[in-house]
């Protein structure tokens, strides 16, 4: 079944919400799925079914130029937790939790480092998101809100997990950063959820997030972060699914993803319906992204998950957010934006002050979200550490990779989405002027001892 989607009138700014009383403290929902493609759904690819999701994208705004700034799962859960880029936090990798790494069999470790063989720079990451560090869900319990997460976490062993970063209670939350099957038991050292009964894991998530959400009785509104393992692999679709899109044609490993992109559909229609039905819904934030390019092609852009990550295919991923009373429906905004952008645009909503913050490297998008207005910036940087390509600067309609070796590529975006035409020959003072942009935020970042362009 479809969610039911009320759509009221578009505000101008959230002033205008809260002098009329609406949303002044809203519910979150946030959907977060694990590499999905930005093509990875019904409505930008019918060979996938996702009804809901394709909704949600249609009733509020849908940014079509959003970037993780370090495409893989431990960074990009760093940085839309902090607002702080993977770089800064010296997570540009997944954190691996196995023992070759120096982890024990419970995905456990007191080493603070990892190096990668393959990675020329031989760079240390980060094993655990520090402490010291303030996250949205701290942010939010300020200002008095009750924080719950479901599921995947992948930044640190139990020191380390979310009811340490700032959330009241986590759910389904293990070492690993995925299961090793999606049918109990999920995952091979640990004993989550004993009582599965042959249960899909999503669906046993959403289980817990349905429950939680009709039995909520506090005080306070409630942040649900609803962090999926889907449709990380083991590619492993539901049984009834995988056998309705083999019946479709599909087979191997694309029956079993498109079965697991419909089964988070799904989940998400729960979701949301269980809102509806609590009677919450005009005053419940929904906000969906994906951490990173999926494993299959990405069209139309060039790379994903396993190869060429900082390309479009890899690095741009699907994000909406869904204001009732405020965001207008159907509308696209292109403006450049990015995952460090989430925690200072939920400080500046919620009336907090982002200067109280340091090191923050993203910008509010609440203008953006309540006028539909351009997000003005002067670059946004990706930064990854497992082969030669390492860097991405885009600014306006111009994109840079660069690479360990020296190699630089230089692409119009705007003429050339597949990034097919590198023009680094063509154009050098382009080229020039984003190198020097580069050699500057890796100095901010203080990452320049591994770069290649300085």
């Amino acid at each position: 079944m479809l969610f039911a989607i009320t759509l009221f009138c578009s505000c101008g700014a959230k002033s205008k919400a809260v002098e009329s009383g609406l949303n002044s403290n809203p519910n979150i929902i946030f959907f977060f799925v694990d590499d999905l493609g930005w093509s990875d759904l019904g409505f930008r690819n019918d060979t996938f079914e996702s009804p809901n999701i394709d909704k949600l994208a249609k009733a509020g705004i849908n940014f079509t130029q959003f970037y993780i700034a370090s495409p893989t799962c431990s960074p990009s859960r760093s940085s839309i937790l902090t607002g702080k880029h993977p770089a800064r936090l010296k997570i540009v990798r997944h954190i691996p939790t196995d023992t070759k790494n120096g982890f024990d069999e419970f995905g456990r470790t007191n080493v603070e480092f990892n190096y990668l063989d393959s990675d020329p720079a031989q760079f240390p990451c980060r094993n655990w998101l520090p402490l010291e560090h303030i996250t949205y869900a701290e942010f939010l319990k300020e200002k008095g809100y009750y924080n719950l997460f479901v599921g995947k976490w992948h930044l640190g062993h139990e020191e380390y997990h979310p009811v340490k970063q700032g959330f009241d209670k986590q759910i389904g939350t293990a070492n690993a950063g995925h299961p090793s099957s999606y049918y109990p038991p999920y995952f091979k050292d640990s004993t989550l959820f004993p009582d599965a009964n042959n249960r899909y894991l999503t669906d046993k998530l959403t289980d817990e997030a349905v429950d939680f959400i009709e039995n909520y009785d506090k005080d306070q509104p409630f942040n649900l972060s609803f962090w999926y393992y889907s449709v990380h692999h083991p590619h492993e679709g539901r049984t009834d699914l995988l056998e309705y899109f083999k019946s479709r044609g599909l087979e191997g490993r694309y029956a079993n993803y498109a079965a697991m992109v419909k089964a988070t559909d799904e989940s998400i229609g729960r979701v949301l319906e269980a809102i509806k039905n609590k009677g919450i819904e005009k005053e419940t934030i929904v906000i969906f992204m994906s951490d990173q390019g999926g494993y299959f092609e990405n069209k139309p852009f060039r790379g994903g998950k396993l190869t060429e990550t900082l390309c479009e295919g890899g690095a741009r991923v699907p994000f909406f957010f869904y204001w009732p009373g405020v965001t207008k429906a159907s509308t696209e905004n292109n403006s450049i934006v990015q995952s460090v952008d989430l925690f200072p645009t939920l400080v500046d909503l919620l009336g907090g002050d982002i200067s109280n913050y340091k090191k923050i490297d993203g910008v509010s998008l609440l203008q953006t979200i309540t006028e539909d207005k351009a997000v003005e910036r002067d670059a946004i940087y990706g930064y990854r550490a497992y082969e030669d390509l390492y860097a991405s600067v885009c600014s306006g309609e111009w994109k840079l990779l660069a690479y360990r070796s020296g190699k630089l590529e230089l692409y119009n975006i705007a003429n050339d989405i597949k990034e097919e035409r590198n023009l680094v020959d063509k154009k050098p003072e382009k080229r020039n002027e984003l190198v020097e942009k580069l050699r500057n935020w890796e100095k901010e970042m203080e990452v320049e001892e591994y770069s290649g362009v300085q």
